[in-house]
């Protein structure tokens, strides 16, 4: 009897390549958005450049209400607006729009943590010099903070490929749904084996890619 009898590598390999899709399409658009957003908790915050305590208030409300939903109820929730944006709920497509709504508002506060990290004196010497608020987002806080973004990007990368693997549960396709159909509803453990590992080195490969472009990019 073989060790794996069970497993089609065609469908590992096609599973992989999904999982792939998704962590890396979601993670384009969380990126895209995020960062903006990122950018304006921080300079709406306390005694920031663009102090507005209002909207401070509501974008960080709006944020946590995001943030504190269970990413398998955000899923469901989220089916009627994911048909209308891409035309199904289902595979790599259908997983896509809720992976960025609960991705987006996770890697936006790591952002604002980063550049909150960023030392005062950076921001007073460039305004010293009469520089704009752009120009010290552009040319002074988004490249100090580099490293800190870079690490939050790894680290949404990784939370990402658990939420698509959790996609699973609802025919999101990838690695997640072929545990769920075969190596739970089927029993065949080997299954189940194979995609656990196979995460296990997405999530590694992640995390050694992620802490050497931030060791880079200190250095620099």
């Amino acid at each position: 009897m073989s060790l794996f009898e069970n497993v089609n590598w065609g469908d590992i390999a096609l599973a992989s390549w999904d999982t792939l899709l998704m962590v890396g399409g979601s993670l384009a658009f969380i990126v895209l958005f995020g960062l903006p957003l990122g950018v304006l908790l921080f300079l709406t915050g306390r005694h920031q450049l663009l102090e507005q305590p209002a909207l401070y208030g509501v974008t960080s409300f709006v944020v946590n209400v995001l943030r504190s939903i269970p990413f398998i109820i955000l899923l469901i929730v989220m089916i009627p607006i994911t048909v209308i944006l891409v035309g199904t709920s289902l595979g790599v497509l259908g997983v896509i729009p809720p992976l960025v709504a609960a991705g987006t508002p996770f890697f936006a506060r790591l952002v604002e943590t980063s550049l909150r990290e960023v030392d005062r004196g950076i921001i007073e010497a460039t305004q010293a010099m009469g520089a704009s608020t752009r120009q010290i987002v552009l040319g002074a806080l988004l490249p100090e903070a580099l490293p800190g973004i870079i690490a939050g990007v790894t680290v949404t990368a990784i939370t990402l490929v658990s939420y698509a693997a959790m996609a699973g549960v609802v025919g999101g396709g990838g690695l997640g749904d072929l545990a769920i159909r075969y190596g739970y509803q089927r029993f065949q453990t080997d299954v189940m084996v194979v995609t656990v590992v196979l995460l296990v080195v997405f999530v590694q490969l992640l995390q050694m890619l992620g802490d050497r472009l931030v060791l880079y990019f200190s250095r620099r």
